[in-house]
């Protein structure tokens, strides 16, 4: 008998290869219940213990060993000594409380000095008080062997027997991210460290728009992805809680808010919101009265904003020499161009045609070349586009005869002072000019 209680404990040690459920995959359990035989009705005291390993959702396997004590009308307090290697199939899974299941496996049962291989099988149910502790209680039957009795009495004793008793579940699961949820049952198995989750092991989000709290710069409010999870009521980009204006669409330049003159003054800031385009504005949105060269004309009608002239001429100086009237023959009518052009049109020859007779006729005057755009592209490009014009156009005169030296200036402004209204086609087609004017020469 001690031969065999040490060969069950070297095997329950040989079986540490095995366990108990997903999480923790062991399981060790004991209890007391009472056996019986079926032949002849005598009754005992049935101890057990166990060793448990989980295998699947549906399947632990255990290794068992019960002991038959103090059974009637013998004279010997142990009865019998039977270990099993039992396989559990689970009815329920591990989210329920209350699971029952079925067993059966071989065994090795010593009764009374005779020993041979038999099984059993049964039903019974765990119910878990606790994540890792739960009682038991199962019903079985145990195949008996055939054997010869200290009364002389030869026969298989066919054994039923009813237990209950505890189990407790133990072992480490792995939890690579250490959120506290195991890698089994982890949903977001890369969480970052400190980050508080739920019970899959994904990070909170506690408003539901797909932000995580702990990256949700409005984690209470649902939002956008792309503002960090604010939300942003007037869709013009800018969250609400960084928008100046909230309710109403505007420039994330300005915090939100719109600029409807375009001259970087909010709407709800801006005293003059009518403001001409590439007027200077002060803090308020008013156009800066500006007349950089003193000379009664402000810069943005003056047609020579750096040097003084007169109002009679638009802000530009006239030579002393040259303030005779110049009579309406000697007026040269502007040459148009088309959208983003420098070539001179065809019919605008006659013009050019003109201007060179009234140079050769009075050689005592000379010409002034002033080049314009229409509004449309930025202010640099326009800038550099009326100086191309006025290339063409002078690169037209000098190709006629008239000598380079007889071009008193050139003075392209882009899309400055406009003849017309940049609102329209017509008006931008007025806008695209080279204007000229004549001056006697000293």
């Amino acid at each position: 008998m001690k031969k065999l209680l040490f060969l069950l404990t070297a095997i329950m040690l040989l079986q540490s290869a095995f366990a108990q459920t997903e999480d923790k995959k062991w399981g060790f359990g004991g209890g007391f219940g009472a056996y019986g035989t079926l032949e002849n009705g005598q009754i005992g005291i049935m101890p057990e213990l166990y060793l448990s390993r989980y295998l699947s959702p549906r399947f632990d396997l255990m290794l068992k060993g019960d002991m038959g004590v103090f059974r009637t009308n013998l004279k010997n307090n142990l009865d019998l000594v039977n270990p099993f290697l039992n396989l559990r199939f689970k009815l329920a899974d591990e989210t329920k409380n209350f699971r029952p299941y079925l067993f059966a496996g071989p065994g090795y049962l010593a009764d009374n000095g005779v020993s041979a291989f038999n099984f059993d099988l049964g039903l019974g149910a765990k119910y878990y008080t606790k994540p890792n502790f739960a009682l038991y209680l199962e019903a079985g039957y145990i195949r008996g062997i055939e054997s010869t009795t200290y009364l002389g009495e030869t026969g298989r004793e066919n054994i039923w027997k009813v237990t209950a008793g505890g189990e407790i579940d133990f072992g480490k699961a792995k939890d690579a991210d250490m959120d506290g949820v195991s890698d089994n049952k982890d949903k977001c198995p890369n969480t970052p460290a400190g980050v508080a989750v739920d019970k899959n092991g994904c990070p909170i989000d506690s408003d539901g728009d797909g932000v995580a709290d702990y990256v949700d710069d409005c984690p209470t409010v649902a939002g956008l992805t792309s503002l960090k999870g604010c939300p942003d009521k007037d869709k013009d980009g800018v969250a609400d809680k960084d928008d100046a204006c909230p309710d109403v669409a505007g420039l994330v330049n300005l915090k939100g808010c719109p600029d409807t003159d375009g001259d970087g003054v909010t709407d709800k800031d801006d005293k003059c919101p009518a403001t001409k385009k590439g007027d200077k504005v002060d803090a308020s949105g008013c156009p800066l009265v500006v007349d950089t060269d003193n000379d009664g004309v402000i810069d943005s009608e003056d047609k020579c904003p750096t040097v003084a002239g007169t109002k009679e001429n638009n802000g530009c100086p006239i030579d002393d020499a040259a303030k005779e009237a110049i009579s309406t023959e000697m007026t040269i009518e502007p040459v148009y161009f088309d959208y983003d052009n420098s070539t001179i049109r065809k019919t605008e020859n006659v013009k050019i045609e003109k201007l060179v007779n009234l140079l050769n006729s009075n050689s005592n005057y000379n010409v002034g070349l002033t080049g314009y755009t229409d509004s449309k592209g930025n202010e640099e490009y326009n800038l550099k586009l009326s100086e191309r014009r006025i290339n063409s156009v002078v690169k037209a005169i000098t190709s006629s005869g008239i000598k380079a030296a007889r071009i008193s200036n050139k003075k392209p402004f882009g899309e400055a002072q406009p003849a017309a209204t940049n609102n329209t086609e017509e008006g931008r087609a007025l806008n695209r000019r080279i204007e000229f004017e004549i001056v006697k020469s000293k």
